[in-house]
């Protein structure tokens, strides 16, 4: 079994995904556009992480 598993994707040069720990169930945000990329958790209005349930 894989841990995260990709939930939402758009784009194909500028790319925004969104990937989910199938352990903790936080929902990380994935862009990439060229040769730059980055992740980072999503966050609710507190600063919390958004957990899948």
């Amino acid at each position: 079994m894989e841990r995260f598993s990709k939930v939402y994707t758009q784009g194909v040069i500028d790319v925004m995904e969104i990937w989910v720990d199938r352990e903790t169930g936080v929902q990380y945000l994935f862009h990439k556009d060229g040769n730059a990329a980055g992740l980072t958790p999503l966050l609710d209005q507190q600063g919390k992480p958004v957990v899948k349930s």
